[in-house]
């Protein structure tokens, strides 16, 4: 685990391995998720980005009656 420290201007550095296996970049967008006690970056990606990527999931999901 890996602890970071907030400076005086409430910013926090990526430590370089994170950033390594994440891919980040200068002027990446991230955004920031609370949940409870717990703080999530999350990289947002374009939706071009996004192609293919629920390949292979499972489709097979059987529907209501109403809803064929």
């Amino acid at each position: 685990m890996v602890t970071v420290t907030v400076s005086p201007k409430y910013q926090v550095v990526i430590p370089k391995e994170i950033r390594t296996q994440l891919s980040l970049k200068p002027g990446m967008k991230l955004q920031i998720l609370r949940y409870g006690e717990r703080i999530e970056f999350v990289v947002v990606k374009k939706a071009s980005e996004m192609k293919g990527f629920l390949k292979g999931i499972d489709t097979s999901v059987e529907r209501e009656k109403d809803r064929v």
